[in-house]
């Protein structure tokens, strides 16, 4: 799974803490989120999109991401 986490907390200026912390999980959770070495469950999936304020499939993808300016 592809996701956009580490653009959307660079764009809003949040650390990896405070999303955790918002979120009710361990900071190196969202580190293991963006690395994609973990896959979110559906409901912690929900909560990111929820935090971001923006659509689940904005946050996740199936495939990847195209680069921006491509």
């Amino acid at each position: 799974m592809h996701n956009r986490i580490a653009v959307l907390r660079a764009e809003r200026g949040v650390s990896r803490r405070r999303l955790a912390d918002a979120l009710g999980v361990h900071y190196q959770t969202v580190g293991y989120l963006e690395r994609g070495e973990y896959n979110p469950s559906l409901h912690l999936a929900l909560r990111i999109a929820r935090y971001f304020e923006v659509p689940v499939e904005v946050v996740f993808s199936t495939e990847p991401f195209p680069r921006i300016g491509d």
